[in-house]
């Protein structure tokens, strides 16, 4: 897979990453090896593999569920560098804001 200048600076973007040429040169290449690689796995046939959360033999250590105080809002909110009165404003990740 080859990506192009603008695909490594939008991927850069999206990771909230400033990258100079010389970056947006080198990873173009490493990146597009990784996702080489991703694509020769999905090649694998995996249909008689049961599904697993954990590569590793272990049993799940579930803490008893306990009330706790929570927050409120306001102290939630308290340190947002931008909020309206019951939400964290964020940019608009996936394309402006309508």
């Amino acid at each position: 897979m080859s990506l192009s200048g603008a695909d490594v600076r939008k991927l850069a973007l999206l990771a909230r990453l400033e990258l100079s040429d010389a970056e947006v040169a080198v990873l173009g290449p490493q990146l597009a090896r990784i996702l080489d690689f991703v694509e020769q796995l999905s090649e694998l046939d995996t249909e008689e593999v049961e599904p697993m959360t954990t590569a590793l033999d272990v049993v799940n250590r579930w803490a008893p569920d306990k009330l706790h105080r929570s927050l409120t809002v306001d102290e939630a909110l308290a340190a947002a560098p931008r909020r309206d009165e019951s939400c964290f404003l964020v940019p608009p990740v996936l394309g402006p804001a309508h």
